[in-house]
């Protein structure tokens, strides 16, 4: 039975073509893998799958067809989906308008109560029985989510918003689920469990049937990494072109030749971006930050954090020297986006802590701009807050990093306008200085991110999991970065990272926390 065939087609929007001349058929018996690097077509093609984008079929042929037994029954979860969640709770927030300040804005269970009712609840509605019940619904379960409900969707970290939504998707009862880097953010059990999930589904799904009691699940990723065993088909998309359509067993084939050619010249394209990073920084020195003389960069003393009951943080104490870079793990919600926020001023509690930096304790008179001036940042929160700025360009992304700003707002200088350029051409954005933030990929979005915080060649370089949605070879020229930077003794970095293959060999520090313990964190020197 075909479940989706799409004949000569194409995908577009409203103002272009995104991705042409696709022929696909998803048939029973089949569990795909859609792949592909970033801005090749395959987050486009995903997207019509669910409607987001339209599939046209090629009036010439005669023969163009598009049909989709799924159509209206479709869920995505994706690294962009939860962005533009957060970016609805940001532009909902009412917290200027209630008493104490803090709107907490739609909690997991309004959310998940919102896939039950099929609509959106009202602000301080009463909630269905359903709703009431949600920690016994095996969905949830399964997700892990059940001490979180009642928390606002603003306040969890990233691999909880992802495990949410994955719990809505569940939920909702949709016929297919459109599963799309599923495993970026997730700790170890996490990704576990979604594994478990997967060939669950997927073992139904390779029965030949034609029973839908049960969703069927494609899979969407950047880059090969932890595909589930149940996978026997592959699509990848390049140049907003199908490259490859077929079975998995010949796809490792051609994968296995790919790489074969690529660690020939792995050496070869490391030294001319080295080398290439020593240009830049060199013709680019006028815009640097000044060195920060303070051979102890951050201080925190007994530190302590929490909401309520909850407490994230306690009795924590902790030193950033300069050159000793530092790698920060713990499983989702262990604290590790709040310990960098209270760092980079995004939480309110530094202020009743006491924490140093750059040998100044918080609150003694130093601005938010004193403090971000020294940093280079990128997290989920930076990235969220780009995404609405989005018509931003890229250049003028770059050249925020000079100014510590969320999009441009005076004139830039020439000497800065001829940086960004350079910088772009480093990261492999050549040419695209004028394209707009939002018109490109997440994962591309994340790259450029990553450039602007490294302009300034900061004293210290935070970044929160900064390889969200990046393919196999953006990934690998961003960790060459980070590690160039360290090399090159200007910058200390603080990592945050759930995947071992990130992890940089001048990270030899190690802060782990584990939120069940006492104490709830560990220093650790490999």
């Amino acid at each position: 039975m075909d479940l989706i065939t799409i004949k000569n087609c194409r995908v577009e929007d409203l103002k272009s073509v995104k991705v042409e001349n696709v022929n696909w058929t998803f048939k029973t018996g089949e569990a795909w893998l859609v792949i592909g690097p970033n801005g090749s077509g395959k987050a486009e093609f995903l997207k019509a799958l669910c409607s987001q984008l339209k599939i046209i079929p090629d009036s010439a042929y005669s023969d163009a067809l598009y049909s989709n037994i799924f159509e209206n029954s479709v869920e995505i979860v994706s690294l962009e989906r939860a962005a533009k969640l957060i970016e609805e709770e940001r532009i909902n927030d009412e917290s200027e308008y209630v008493e104490g300040g803090v709107d907490i804005g739609r909690t997991g269970r309004v959310f998940l109560a919102e896939a039950i009712l099929g609509s959106k609840v009202k602000k301080n509605a009463v909630l269905p029985p359903e709703a009431m019940r949600l920690e016994t619904y095996p969905q949830v379960k399964l997700c892990g989510i059940e001490n979180i409900l009642d928390r606002g969707l603003k306040y969890m970290s990233t691999g909880e918003i992802r495990r949410t939504l994955l719990a809505r998707a569940l939920i909702s009862g949709k016929k297919l689920l459109i599963l799309s880097d599923p495993f970026a953010g997730l700790d170890a059990e996490s990704r576990k469990i979604l594994l478990d999930f997967f060939d669950t589904i997927a073992t139904k799904q390779l029965k030949d049937t034609d029973s839908l009691d049960f969703p069927r699940i494609i899979l969407g990723m950047e880059r090969w990494h932890e595909i589930p065993d149940s996978i026997n088909n592959v699509l990848e998309f390049e140049g907003g072109k199908i490259s490859y359509i077929g079975s998995r067993s010949e796809y490792e084939k051609v994968l296995e030749k790919r790489n074969i050619e690529k660690d020939k010249n792995r050496d070869k394209n490391r030294r001319e971006f080295e080398d290439d990073f020593e240009k830049i920084q060199h013709e680019t020195q006028v815009l640097h930050t000044e060195k920060d003389e303070s051979e102890t960069l951050i201080e925190m003393n007994n530190v302590n954090v929490g909401w309520g009951d909850n407490h994230v943080l306690v009795d924590l104490n902790w030193k950033l020297h300069k050159g000793e870079h530092w790698l920060i793990r713990g499983p989702n919600g262990s604290g590790k986006t709040t310990f960098l926020e209270l760092i980079t001023g995004d939480n309110m509690q530094v202020f009743s802590n006491d924490i140093k930096l750059f040998g100044s304790r918080r609150g003694s008179g130093e601005t938010i701009w004193d403090i971000k001036r020294k940093l280079g940042i990128v997290s989920y929160r930076l990235h969220v807050e780009y995404r609405m700025v989005g018509s931003t360009s890229l250049e003028n992304v770059i050249i925020s990093g000079f100014r510590d700003s969320i999009g441009l707002y005076e004139a830039a200088t020439d000497v800065e306008k001829a940086a960004a350029k350079r910088w772009l051409s480093l990261g492999g954005f050549e040419g695209r200085e004028n394209e707009s933030f939002n018109s490109i990929s997440y994962g591309e979005q994340r790259a450029i991110l990553i450039l602007r915080a490294a302009v300034k060649c900061p004293p210290v370089l935070i970044l929160d999991e900064p390889c969200h949605g990046l393919d196999e070879d953006y990934r690998q020229k961003i960790l060459d970065l980070l590690e160039i930077i360290a090399q090159s003794g200007t910058t200390t970095l603080l990592h945050v990272t759930h995947d071992p293959a990130e992890v940089l060999d001048c990270e030899k520090n190690i802060l782990e926390f584990h939120p069940k313990e006492t104490p709830m964190y560990r220093i650790i020197c490999r």
